[in-house]
Parts: structure tokens; C-alpha cells; sequence
């Protein structure tokens, strides 16, 4: 929304400075994940189970899971939100099992929890459904405080909103990963990897501000917000126990409309601030770590990469045939990529791939294997877990079975055998080997007690394999011989036993043993575990080349995971010296695992009615427009996101009048369609004799609008299409001082547009796509309205290539429209910059942008509460207008520069966008420059 204010001369420079203010909401959830608001099939059944206040709706694939999940939650949840004083709620769970990223989070508006059940190939040491559910109930928890649940109805969005404005996201996540810590012998808290980027920092000298730790860079490794709240939470509890954050939250709820509540009430209470905290914490985490340092030998290793400038991660080296390092590259300037090491570090770039939730591949005998995230074409909430072939002799790539559910593959040492996990959609783990040729499934190894499996890999014989189970005992490694039947080579414990590789006559693996991740070696005849690195603050990710005989891993520093060799050389481990800040939060708790002694119950469940829950409204909103048109809004969204009403009345205070809207969107067929009704005042200025006058009148107006999305991904490509058709009938009635023609009635004009785009994935440093394509076009006509004749066609073309230097982007953009009739002054396309303000000569048929943006500079600058300064970026544009009628390609309409910088004011989480924007007009208009300033944030 623009805002247009002021003109000022400038006497000196002669500039006419144009001020406005671009203020852009995005809905985005407070918490740390988007909610989504993507749909499933309408193929899926749905079940229910009601129990002690929570309902858990399910696929009916999971329920056995749900059964489980319902003894388990209303169990545990007096114990997650003791210390806060809660012991009851009402909540929906969803448990969404169609997607392969694992995920969870609890929202307001609508108030429910949704759990996405197929666990990851990298998480924690205890059941997935578990590490789910005494996460996010914390955050009912913390809600509830807030809320007093359901004392006042239709409030969730205002509460939502308040809640994002007033308490930081450390402070949530934070409290939420010290209660999963406490709660369990698992936990986030007690995983040295978790916590390693910031202990690297902090012993390296590398002091942050509370801003950088909190809002992250795009140039360092930061902690984040999760990494920083667990830290802060547990000092605060350390020093002010067990119901410290009770007492907070009820000061909060208590004295809601001030500035800063949860600065203010901290401080009440604690006597500091947030950052005050921040950085006596910080003062004792150096000192905690400096002593563990102290006490852990440590080897400095050959570093194999070259150095970067920025942060940047080398994952899962290994060796090619010639000798050269094969590794997976991504950086805040690049996204993920295959590039080829050297021995005088050079690198060569294989080619791009797409999402995956954790760094992974396997290379042998010149095919390499991958898995990556592909998404369904139209339903978001389904996805598959693909498995991806390169041939180096082809130098083709391939799936090799499409619409899988298919994790962490691994190459036997031919070639010709893939391992993997395949988890279906009752949450069954299974090992499959696949043949690389066709695909087709092999053997499946049986898992009767339904384990979860991670990161399997083959002997160099390809007839045994090895990998991870995890279950709410821990982790184990396992071994399965050349009769195929599993042996287990350690009991379960809450290590985080990751990527098991066969070495010499044991298997090497990741683990924490000395309070470090680092390479271990167990032999699998006598069991006996012994250390195979001594990184100083991690090591991870082993492979052996049996040619060279050198051990490469991953050694991480304050660059990132970089590669590191050595030779095989079994130690012996280190004593533990793990650094645990959660144990003042565990002794307070003092409750064990919770999760030891769940009830055993079977629940009656029934049909979940996806008919008979269409209607939920959860909000009566709020709604500012513009300076003149503000109202409420009541808003109604069903919990599987597939139909959302929309009503509410709005006041024009220009015109005295009200307007109703109403609107109704239907989500679970293939199609997306939306109908829009308003009741509302209008107001025209039109000539007549030679006279200005006003005339008013109301119209009930009704839009029909049919959408179907298509988002296709493969590798590092995206592809997305969008055909919509809409049309809409409008009645005017209560003319007051209109002419005698005036029309009545506008019948059902037919509005057509398709939209195709296609890109690659952008880095976190990229302002803008490295290369895409857009097309969009656009026909409006009047078929059914012979009185009212006119059209109107547009085409928009958009090409992004790479600039001169990394992240520099440049654009090219040609728009063209025709109209006639009524739509004869209608805009449908991109304009130059400073159109608005320009007195146009000619009506609007063609443009030609071009806009080359780049970043210059990432400070990372905080200046005190005020800002925090993330980047500094610049635009240089020229923009044609009516090519051919008003300007040539020797004189552009316009043409300038920007300045533009993201950060975060006075220490909210918005990011806001602020920039001004210097537009030169062509001389033909003898118009001064124009300063444009732009202001805009989002969520």
C-alpha cells in the first residue's frame, strides 16, 4: 500500500523529493515455522480419538500411532506445564502423514497443533512422535498462560499478534527446548552439535551482539534464536528457579498494553533485560567452555578446502577414483552443490540439487546417489523423498522410483546396490536394496518392533549392511551379515550415533562419547569402541579410501564444516566433559523420563466428518484498509485448511456509508474456487456541461474465481503454473445525482490469466533469482455485456540472469497491453519507476525495464536497541515507456539508482526494508529528478 505525501524543493540540488511509505503485511506465523495452510488430498479418511481435552485427527493409516499419541499427551502435559502453572487444555492435533519433512508447531487462529509424523533422518535420541509432542505442548503451555485459553472467544488473531509483538522467539523456543531437555534423558540441550556453533564462536574470540545472535547473518555461522533461548532460559532458571517464567508470563498477561511487556517484566523480576542476560551469559558460557577446552586434547588437522570469505559448508567428503574430493557445497552464497577438490584445492562444479532435510549422498564406481525433496504438483502437504542417480559416464541424472518415500541411499562399493529407509505411510521403517539399473526392490529387511532406521550403508563385499535404530531407549548400531539376520553392536543410549561406515574390521561412526562429536571406531568382533579423531570442536561424516589408506571427515570451525584427513589411527576416548546448562532446569523438574510409564489404553475412534467441521471461526479481526475504510472482520478456517469463510463489515468515513463483505474459498479439490460477495458504496466525480459533479449509489457485486496451481521441483529447478478464470456479476442501485445513462448492471465479464515461471534456488544471499523465467497473461472481455464492449490483453515477460559477480542479478523485463472499450484506461502491466508521478502523454501499451540489483556490504551492525543493520544492497535501472511513441532506446522514460538496507528495528523480529530510490525523467518531460523513499516489512 503507497502512501503519497509530500513534495519538497530542494533549492540547492533542485530535487522533487515524492515520500512514501510502503507498509507490506505478510501473515506469517510468530513462532518458529510458517504455518502452513496447504492442503492434503481429498482421497485422505480421516479418523478421530477424543481424550482429556484433546483431539487427535488422523490419516487412517495412523492408527496405531494415535492410539499411542493419545495415552501419551494428555500423560505428559500436567508435567509440561507445571512449572507454569498449567495442568489442563482443549486442543486438536493433527497428524499429517503425507509429506516427508518433519516438522511440528502449535498456532492460534485457528487454535490447533499439527505433528508431520515421518521422522527425519537426523534428530534426536528418543521416539520422533515423543520428541514432537513434549516440544510443542510446551508451547500450548505457554499460550495458555498468555490466554487464559478461552476466557474471551473470537480473539485468536488479535492474541496471535500480541503475542508476536510483545515476547521474542527465543524466549518460546528457548523455554520449549529447556522443557524437552528437562523432561527426557533426550533433548536438544544435551546434543554438542546443537550448541557447537556458538561454543566454536565464543573460543574463537568471536564475541556477537545480542542482535546478531538472535537475528542471525548473512556472512557468519550464528547460533540462532532456538540455540540462544535454550542458553538464556536456563541461566534465568539457574538463578531464579523453577517458576521464574510463571511469574513472567502472568506479569505479561496482567499488564498487556505497554511497550516492550517482556522486557519490562524480566526486568521487574530479574532486575535485567533480555540483553543484559545476553551478555552476562554470554561472559559465562566463554569461561564454562574455556575450561572444557582447556580439559579435551585436540588435534589440529590438515584443512583439505580452500578458505572462504564467508561461511561456508564442505559436507561428506570422499575420494574419487583420481584421487580428487568429491563434496556436497553450500554457503549464504550458494546454494547446494557437487564440486570436485583437487590436490591444489581448485574446484570444480558438478551441478545443483534440490531440498534435502539433511546433507546426504553416496559415491562408488562412478554413479553417484542422493535424496532429495519433490514436491507434489498441486496438494502442498504431500511430498516425496526421491532417490537421484548421476551416471559420470553419461553424465545423465535419474530417479530411481518416482513418488517415493526414500531416505539416506548409500552406494554398494560396484555400484550396482542401493541401501535405504523407507518409511511408509503408517510410519513403518523398512532397509530396502534397490537395483541402480531399473530400481527395482531387491530385499526388504524385516523390522517386526518397528525401530526407527537411519543412514544404512553397505560392507565393501555388498552382503552385509550397517545403520542406526532409534527408539524412546536411544540409539543403537546395528549390524545385518551376509544371512541377512541383524545383530546389535551397542546398547541403546542417548549418544547421537549418526552415519555408520564399515572401516578396516569395525564400522566408524559420529557420536559425543568425550562431550565432542567426533569419529569413533567400533570393532564388530569385540565391541570395543575406540576414538578415531580429536577435533577441538567437532569432527564428523568419516569415509576410507582403502587406496590411500586416509581417513577424510568433516572438521567444523568458525567457517563451517570444512574437510580434514588423517590416517587410522583407533584412540582411546576421551573422559566426558560435556558442558550440560540445562541440568539446574532437569533437577528442578525432577520428574525422569516422562515418557517411562505412559498409559497403555485403546480408544474408541470414529470418522473425522471433513463436511461437518467446515465452519470454525476462531477470530473477530480488526481491519484497516486506508485512512478512510477500517472495520471488523469474523474469519472462519477448518483445521485440514481446506475451506475458509470470510465476513465483516467496513465503515467508509469519506462517504458516511457502510460495506459488508463476505467471501468463501473451497481448497480440497483440484481447483481452488473462491466466492467473493461485497455490498458496498461508490462514489464517482464525472463531467457534464461543462460541470464537476458527484454522484454516489451502492452495488451488491458477486466474483466467481477458479484457480489451479501446479509447483513442480527437480534438482535445483522449480516449475510453477497457475491458470486462473474468474467472472462476476455486479447490480447498482440507490443512484443518487447520476446521469441518465448511468448503467445498472455489469454482466459477468471473463477475466483469463495464466502465469508459468521457472528458477533455481536462491542462496541466502541472493536479493533476487540467479535465473528464472516469467510469463504471465492476461484477457479481460465483455462477452455477455453487448452495451458495455471492450477488452484487454497483457503479456509480461520476465528474465533473470546472473550479474557479474555472485548474488548480482539482472533483469530484464517487456510488457505489453492492448485495450479497448471500457478497459481502454485499465493498467494491467509493470510501469517505469515514477510513473505516478509523471503526466502521462500517451494511454499505457509497452514497457522495458531493466534492473540490475546487487548487495554491496553485510555489517551486521547493531546500533544499540535502534537497528540492527543486516545488508546494504543497490539497484541501477532504465526503464522505456511506449517504446516507439514516446521513447527509444537512445532515451529512456527513466532512469536511476537505489540504495535499500534489510534490518531489524528497535529488536523486533520484522524485517523491515528501508531505501530511497533517485529517479532521472527524460528531458522530454522537463520534469526534476524525483527521491522516492521506501519503508516495508514482514513477518
Amino acid at each position: 500500500m503507497n502512501y503519497k505525501d509530500q513534495i519538497i524543493h530542494h533549492n540547492k540540488l533542485y530535487i522533487s523529493c515524492l515520500y512514501f511509505l510502503t507498509l507490506t503485511f505478510i501473515s506469517h506465523p510468530v513462532f518458529s515455522q510458517i504455518f502452513p495452510s496447504e492442503q492434503n488430498p481429498l482421497s485422505v479418511k480421516w479418523r478421530q480419538i477424543d481424550h482429556r481435552g484433546f483431539k487427535l485427527i488422523y490419516p487412517i493409516e495412523l492408527e496405531k500411532e494415535a492410539q499411542r499419541m493419545a495415552n501419551t499427551i494428555p500423560y505428559i502435559f500436567p508435567m509440561e506445564g507445571a512449572s507454569l502453572g498449567v495442568q489442563q487444555t482443549t486442543l486438536p492435533i493433527i497428524l499429517q502423514n503425507r509429506g516427508v519433512i518433519a516438522n511440528g508447531f502449535v498456532q492460534l487462529a485457528p487454535r490447533k497443533s499439527e505433528f508431520f509424523t515421518t521422522p527425519p533422518q537426523y534428530f534426536d535420541s528418543q521416539d520422533w512422535l515423543n520428541n514432537l509432542a513434549v516440544h510443542e505442548l510446551r508451547h500450548v503451555a505457554q499460550y495458555d498462560k498468555l490466554t487464559h485459553h478461552t476466557a474471551v472467544p473470537l480473539v485468536e488473531e488479535i492474541y496471535l499478534a500480541w503475542m508476536g509483538a510483545s515476547i521474542p522467539l527465543w524466549f518460546f523456543e528457548g523455554d520449549a527446548v529447556s522443557t524437552e531437555t528437562s523432561l527426557t534423558n533426550a533433548g536438544r540441550g544435551r546434543q554438542p552439535s546443537w550448541i557447537m556453533p556458538y561454543r566454536t564462536l565464543l573460543l574463537e574470540g568471536k564475541r556477537l551482539s545480542y542482535s546478531k545472535a538472535n537475528f542471525g547473518s548473512q556472512k557468519d555461522i550464528t547460533p540462532g534464536y532456538y540455540q540462544l533461548g535454550y542458553l538464556l532460559t536456563s541461566e534465568i532458571r539457574r538463578n531464579f528457579g523453577r517458576n521464574i517464567f510463571d511469574s513472567l508470563l502472568t506479569d505479561i498477561r496482567k499488564r498487556p498494553l505497554r511497550p516492550y511487556p517482556f522486557a519490562g517484566s524480566l526486568k521487574k523480576i530479574t532486575q535485567k533485560t533480555g540483553k543484559q542476560w545476553f551478555d552476562s551469559t554470554q561472559i559465562s558460557l566463554q569461561k564454562q567452555w574455556q575450561e572444557q577446552d582447556k580439559n579435551n586434547t585436540s588435534t589440529t588437522y590438515e584443512i583439505l578446502n580452500k578458505k572462504a570469505t564467508y561461511a561456508t559448508n564442505y559436507f561428506l567428503p570422499q575420494r574419487l577414483e583420481n584421487g580428487s574430493i568429491l563434496t556436497l557445497k553450500q554457503s549464504k552464497a550458494e546454494t547446494a552443490h557437487f564440486v570436485e577438490i583437487d590436490s591444489n584445492k581448485k574446484e570444480k562444479q558438478w551441478f545443483g540439487i534440490g531440498y534435502q532435510e539433511q546433507p546426504w549422498f553416496s559415491y562408488a564406481n562412478g554413479k553417484l546417489v542422493w535424496d532429495e525433496i519433490r514436491n507434489d504438483p498441486r496438494f502442498g502437504q504431500r511430498s516425496y523423498s526421491v532417490i537421484c542417480v548421476y551416471d559420470r559416464s553419461t553424465k545423465k541424472v535419474r530417479k530411481l522410483q518416482a513418488r517415493s518415500r526414500l531416505f539416506s541411499p548409500a552406494l554398494s562399493a560396484d555400484g550396482t546396490k542401493v541401501i535405504a529407509v523407507e518409511i511408509d505411510l503408517s510410519n513403518q521403517s523398512t532397509l530396502v536394496e534397490l537395483e541402480v539399473a531399473t530400481g527395482k526392490t531387491l530385499f526388504r529387511y524385516p523390522n517386526p518392533e518397528n525401530l526407527i532406521l537411519q543412514s544404512p550403508a553397505f560392507h565393501p563385499d555388498g552382503k552385509r549392511i550397517t545403520y542406526v535404530s532409534v527408539s524412546e531407549k536411544g540409539k543403537a548400531i546395528w549390524m545385518s551379515g551376509k544371512n541377512r539376520v541383524p545383530q546389535q553392536l551397542t546398547t541403546e543410549t542417548n549418544q547421537q550415533l549418526n552415519r555408520p561406515q564399515f572401516l578396516s574390521s569395525g564400522i566408524a561412526f559420529n557420536a559425543h562419547y568425550s562431550g565432542l562429536d567426533n569419529i569413533y571406531y567400533i570393532d564388530t568382533t569385540t565391541k570395543e569402541i575406540s576414538a578415531l579423531s580429536e577435533a577441538k570442536y567437532g569432527a564428523f561424516n568419516a569415509s576410507f579410501s582403502t587406496k590411500s589408506k586416509e581417513l577424510l571427515f568433516n572438521d567444523y570451525n568458525a567457517e563451517g564444516y570444512q574437510i580434514a584427513h588423517s590416517t587410522f589411527n583407533p584412540q582411546k576416548i576421551q573422559a566426558d566433559q560435556f558442558v550440560f546448562f540445562g541440568e539446574p532446569a532437569r533437577v528442578q523438574e525432577n520428574t525422569g523420563n516422562v515418557f517411562l510409564k505412559t498409559p497403555d489404553s485403546n480408544f474408541v475412534s470414529k470418522t473425522y466428518g471433513k463436511f461437518s467441521h467446515l465452519l470454525n471461526f476462531h477470530s473477530l479481526t480488526p481491519v484497516v484498509e486506508n485512512e478512510y475504510t477500517g472495520g471488523l472482520q469474523f474469519k472462519s478456517h477448518n483445521l485440514l485448511n481446506t475451506f475458509e469463510v470470510l465476513a465483516g463489515a467496513n465503515y467508509h468515513s469519506d462517504l458516511k456509508r457502510f460495506e459488508y463483505k463476505a467471501s468463501v474459498s473451497v481448497k480440497s479439490l483440484y481447483p481452488i474456487l473462491t466466492v467473493n460477495y461485497e455490498n458496498r458504496p461508490v462514489r464517482t466525480f464525472y463531467t457534464q456541461n461543462k460541470i464537476t459533479r458527484q454522484g454516489d449509489w451502492r452495488e451488491n457485486y458477486i466474483k466467481l474465481n477458479a484457480m489451479i496451481p501446479v509447483n513442480l521441483n527437480a534438482l535445483d529447478d522449480y516449475y510453477n503454473f497457475a491458470f486462473n478464470i474468474g467472472t462476476s456479476l455486479t447490480k447498482r442501485y440507490m443512484p443518487e445525482n447520476l446521469p441518465a445513462n448511468f448503467i445498472t448492471s455489469l454482466n459477468f465479464p471473463m477475466d483469463y490469466r495464466f502465469t508459468f515461471s521457472h528458477g533455481k534456488r536462491q542462496a541466502e544471499r541472493d536479493i533476487a533469482p540467479r535465473w528464472s523465467q516469467i510469463i504471465r497473461l492476461k484477457y479481460i472481455h465483455q462477452p455477455f455485456d453487448e452495451q458495455l464492449a471492450g477488452e484487454l490483453f497483457s503479456i509480461e515477460n520476465f528474465f533473470y540472469t546472473p550479474g557479474f559477480m555472485k548474488n548480482h542479478s539482472f533483469l530484464v523485463n517487456f510488457n505489453y497491453q492492448q485495450a479497448s472499450g471500457i478497459r481502454r484506461y485499465n493498467t494491467e502491466i509493470n510501469k517505469v519507476y515514477g510513473y505516478n508521478n509523471i503526466l502521462a502523454k500517451t494511454k499505457l501499451s509497452n514497457t522495458l525495464l531493466f534492473n540490475y540489483r546487487f548487495p554491496f556490504a553485510f555489517p551486521d551492525a547493531e546500533v544499540g536497541p535502534l537497528v540492527y543493520i543486516r545488508n546494504l544492497r543497490a539497484t541501477l535501472f532504465c526503464h522505456y515507456e511506449n517504446i516507439g511513441q514516446e521513447t527509444n532506446f537512445a532515451e529512456p522514460k527513466t532512469y536511476g539508482f537505489e540504495l535499500r538496507s534489510s534490518m531489524n528495528l528497535l529488536r523486533y523480529e520484522p524485517i523491515v526494508d528501508l531505501g530511497a530510490r533517485v529517479v532521472f525523467v527524460n528531458k522530454v518531460y522537463h520534469q526534476n529528478p524525483i527521491l522516492e523513499l521506501i519503508f516495508n516489512y514482514s513477518f
